[in-house]
């Protein structure tokens, strides 16, 4: 499990909002318990991967909120809320796996408007806040192993807009927007700087390698030792970084320097090692580091390829390159 820095909410919303006691069409009467529906038929005529994935994830919630089902604290619109969540589990896989990033953004902000719609026209359904809070615990949580802030931006963009999100909220959740737009995937990460062990200053921007894994970690941070630990075992990862094809830079931007310098003696010596003298990434305003370890992919440009994501993806993405 990730550690999360201090002075950072997970969720901005309780778990109260998930779903209303009781639910039931819009002026007539609720329709039986049921089971999630199949995926949609992909048509025929869609032949390339693209198409077949953008058309499973455009229509993937079709069936699902074509009526008005019971809802209580068990069932979200008819269906157990342990399979609406499994099914929110696959839609992410689908757009994350069988769309490219643009139509996964757009597959988002259409899933938005699918929930908010069907909310609207049936003001007693659950589905808006039961997808609220999921959406949040799958895309947003640090601890998410498919945690994706790029494909979280569009759903918060449409709660920031929608008039059923309680104003209480919105000023969290543009706060989160606000971070989820940092070094988005495609655009140029910001610069930093930062000291070495040496005592000499270096900015990102001047690192010369073909991809650069930046890291953020913390001294005595299980999680951060456990990933240090995988890379470390990589022998293609280390390879890489020994022609230097690949620069990792390893950093820590909290606040006990002293205590970072003894433990940064035991970091490999390969990697280039330093920390935030002007604690400029702790403020949020050029990287939002909201849990530790934090890990970005940069190709040669300095371009975002991979931001803030699970070892799981960052490091098995980097053995294959």
């Amino acid at each position: 499990m990730m550690t999360i820095r201090p002075g950072h909410i997970l969720l901005a919303f309780s778990a109260s909002v998930l779903l209303l006691s009781s639910c039931g069409g819009k002026g007539g009467k609720a329709l039986s318990r049921r089971t999630f529906p199949p995926l949609p038929q992909v048509p025929s005529v869609l032949t390339g991967q693209s198409e077949r994935g953008a058309y499973l994830a455009d229509h993937f919630w079709d069936a699902f909120l074509s009526g008005s089902y019971p809802c209580d604290s068990f069932l979200v619109n008819g269906v157990p809320a342990e399979d609406v969540e499994s099914a929110l589990g696959r839609f992410v896989t689908i757009i994350e796996t069988a769309c490219d990033r643009p139509q996964a953004m757009r597959s988002m902000e259409g899933f938005f408007k699918k929930v908010n719609d069907f909310q609207t026209q049936n003001p007693s359904s659950g589905v808006y806040g039961f997808f609220e809070e999921k959406v949040a615990k799958y895309l947003f949580d640090p601890n998410s192993p498919v945690r994706d802030e790029d494909l979280y931006l569009p759903y918060l963009k449409g709660l920031l807009s929608s008039s059923l999100t309680p104003g209480e909220r919105k000023p969290a959740y543009t706060r989160d927007a606000a971070m989820c737009s940092l070094n988005q995937v495609g655009t140029v990460a910001a610069d930093i700087s930062f000291t070495c062990l040496d005592g000499k200053k270096r900015t990102l921007r001047g690192i010369n390698a073909d991809h650069i894994l930046l890291l953020f970690t913390n001294p005595g941070c299980q999680s951060c030792e456990e990933v240090i630990s995988s890379l470390t075992a990589s022998g293609r990862i280390g390879e890489r970084v020994r022609t230097g094809s690949l620069a990792v830079v390893n950093l820590y931007i909290d606040l006990e320097v002293d205590k970072w310098i003894a433990m940064a003696k035991s970091y490999p010596e390969t990697w280039i090692n330093g920390y935030d003298q002007d604690h400029e990434i702790r403020t949020d305003l050029t990287y939002c580091v909201r849990a530790i370890p934090s890990m970005y992919v940069l190709d040669r440009d300095k371009r975002v390829v991979m931001k803030d994501a699970p070892a799981g993806k960052v490091i098995p993405f980097i053995e294959n390159i």
